[in-house]
């Protein structure tokens, strides 16, 4: 999973592994797949004479925890023959932008989160409110003024013993943390919110864009759901 360290790689370099019907997993790749909320990226599969592009319409994983590249149309490679891969940037980059935009969320309004869906024109997430009002057009001027300041997004590590004692750290009641090999990937914004994450991110809050904040809607008797959107 090329992405877990770095989101902003575009193209790579793999070797097939398995192929089933419309379905390639290859030894390593820059897709991500569908998670937490976050779309799976889509993009092109090459071989080494280019003379074959498939296109991937969808990224899942399987039950083992394998990526799943879903093609569009007929597969002839071989089982270990080495493709290169590029992912859509462009809906990519937005997906980052989105999901560090909820975390921004996520620092503000001090509920559980119960849902959350990352979309590329607006994307939203449901919160466990008790009965608390929520101001439209306070949230907005606050995640606005955090996206001016500019936080860095950085990344940590934790063993699974580590979550285990610090439960507070996830904020998510209806999504757990990816944990891999027994190490679990925070996501740190400057010095105003770490949680358990395993999606794609930007660099800096300022990357993000202007945000706004769209329909705040009563989804349940406690759950309110508060969507947004970004500006191009």
């Amino acid at each position: 999973m090329l992405f877990i360290k770095n989101s902003y790689l575009k193209e790579f370099e793999a070797k097939i592994i398995k192929i089933k019907d419309n379905q390639i997993i290859l030894d390593k790749t820059v897709f991500y797949a569908k998670s937490g909320g976050q779309p799976g990226d889509t993009g092109i599969l090459t071989n080494k004479n280019n003379n074959n592009n498939l296109n991937i319409v969808d990224t899942l994983y399987d039950q083992e925890k394998n990526i799943i590249h879903i093609t569009e149309n007929n597969i002839d490679y071989k089982i270990g023959e080495k493709i290169q891969g590029k992912i859509n940037w462009m809906k990519r980059y937005k997906y980052m932008r989105m999901h560090s935009a909820l975390h921004l969320l996520c620092s503000i309004i001090p509920f559980e989160v119960t849902g959350g869906q990352i979309n590329f024109d607006k994307s939203r997430l449901d919160f466990n409110t008790q009965h608390k009002k929520i101001e439209k057009e306070e949230i907005e001027y606050k995640i606005n003024k955090l996206v001016k300041k500019n936080y860095e997004i950085t990344y940590e590590w934790i063993t699974n013993d580590q979550l285990d004692i610090q439960p507070e750290l996830v904020r998510t009641m209806s999504v757990k943390p990816p944990r891999t090999k027994n190490k679990i990937r925070l996501v740190k914004i400057g010095n105003i919110d770490l949680q358990p994450c395993g999606g794609t991110h930007v660099r800096s809050t300022n990357e993000i864009g202007e945000i706004k904040i769209g329909k705040i809607e009563n989804k349940g008797k406690m759950n309110r759901r508060i969507n947004l959107s970004i500006n191009e």
